[in-house]
């Protein structure tokens, strides 16, 4: 995924006075020294020829730790241009999130944003994106001609052509090996299976925050992610995987079919497996018992954080504790709904694969518990019940794997 270090961004320099050349540094929250850059290209027109000089006025979070950033960004330039237009709430953002929980739209408006995007050798795609930075930008020494900017979006594009590679060659690498769908398939084919999702996730996210949501886009995507052909349909009206274009279900009619799966009801869970498969929260919802319980404690542990103002700590095992513990919460969820609902998945293997998924990050929970305690960011005995808590999740997990492995 992309590096987007704009709240990590304290200030910067973005020098392109050397034609063909951008050179720069880069204060961020949580380095010592400043990053530098180096990077063959020139930059967008309103910033080519010019030294720019930046600073983010707004409060700045320290720069994650794993993965390193590279103290030296050295590659090829993306678009570098202090005019992007992007929408941005004409309201707080606390106000404007608070209107989408809500199902509301929150009012925009257009704005000018500091667009900063480089490939870098170490550290891959990189995005600076902000339009409440302050902005002070030289007069040009040179202006880039027409051949030349013609020269500078297609070294933009080369780029990401470059980036967009690796992507697909991750993609590529998990889809190799993989079982025929109407073959048998073991919890290790399902594993792989989930990687592949992984990355082909993975890659359609950097191509929504590339391209954006317009219809232009959504055209853009669907074709580099392979979802439809860039081949014109044939003489005889086929398409070029073989379908006849007037059997082509339009997007209405799979939008139509959609929302009627959405309001068939639920088949209601077996009365007699309940407390086994499933439970009713005190909401009435339906949730297997151990999942429940891993969504609730960490949910505990987040509120009594919270409450010793570590909310927003920059602790990274703090972090890497409450987000795990969080994540293998939703990660149960997705391994157990089936079963909770009464509409288990089609074979054991399947939720093997899903509850390893679980387990893995419910290690990472306890790894980074252990490195919190000795720091003694929180009381002996709340480390004391959520170690308990951990372990004792894990047993449910593990005992649940065995069961699943005996089923077909």
């Amino acid at each position: 995924m992309a590096w987007r270090i704009q709240d990590s961004v304290i200030r910067g320099e973005i020098d392109n006075r050397v034609k063909g050349r951008v050179r720069g540094k880069l204060w961020l929250d949580g380095l010592d020294e400043p990053v530098k850059l180096e990077l063959e290209g020139n930059a967008c027109p309103d910033l080519a020829g010019c030294l720019l000089k930046f600073k983010n006025p707004a409060k700045t979070f320290p720069m994650r730790k794993k993965p390193a950033f590279n103290p030296l960004q050295r590659g090829r330039i993306g678009n570098l241009s202090a005019s992007q237009k992007v929408r941005v709430f004409t309201i707080p953002d606390e106000e404007a999130f608070g209107m989408i929980d809500r199902g509301e739209k929150p009012p925009e408006r257009i704005a000018n944003a500091l667009y900063l995007e480089w490939f870098s050798e170490g550290n891959g795609r990189v995005v600076i994106e902000s339009a409440d930075y302050e902005l002070n930008i030289s007069a040009p020494e040179w202006r880039l001609t027409p051949a030349e900017e013609k020269q500078r979006a297609q070294d933009a594009e080369s780029g990401w052509e470059m980036f967009s590679k690796q992507l697909n060659d991750a993609l590529e690498k998990q889809k190799r090996g993989q079982k025929d769908p109407e073959a048998e398939w073991d919890e290790h084919d399902y594993e792989k299976f989930m990687k592949e999702c992984d990355a082909r996730t993975d890659k359609y996210m950097e191509l929504r925050e590339k391209y954006g949501d317009s219809d232009e886009a959504e055209e853009k995507i669907a074709k580099e992610m392979g979802w439809i052909s860039e081949d014109p349909p044939s003489p005889e009206g086929f398409g070029a995987a073989g379908v006849d274009d007037d059997e082509r279900m339009s997007v209405e009619e799979m939008n139509r079919i959609c929302e009627e799966a959405a309001n068939e009801p639920l088949p209601e869970p077996e009365p007699h497996r309940e407390g086994i498969d499933w439970i009713r929260t005190a909401r009435g919802d339906i949730r297997h018992p151990l999942q429940h319980r891993c969504h609730e404690s960490a949910m505990k542990v987040w509120h009594e954080c919270d409450e010793l103002g570590l909310k927003e700590s920059e602790d990274e095992d703090l972090q890497q504790f409450v987000f795990e513990f969080q994540t293998a919460g939703v990660k149960l969820g997705g391994a157990l709904h089936g079963v909770a609902q009464g509409h288990g998945p089609r074979d054991g293997a399947f939720t093997v694969a899903y509850l390893k998924r679980a387990l893995d990050h419910l290690h990472q929970a306890q790894a980074g518990l252990e490195a919190v305690a000795p720091k003694k960011l929180l009381s002996e005995k709340m480390i004391a019940e959520a170690r308990k808590e951990l372990f004792e999740i894990r047993e449910g997990i593990l005992k649940l794997m065995d069961e699943f492995r005996g089923r077909k």
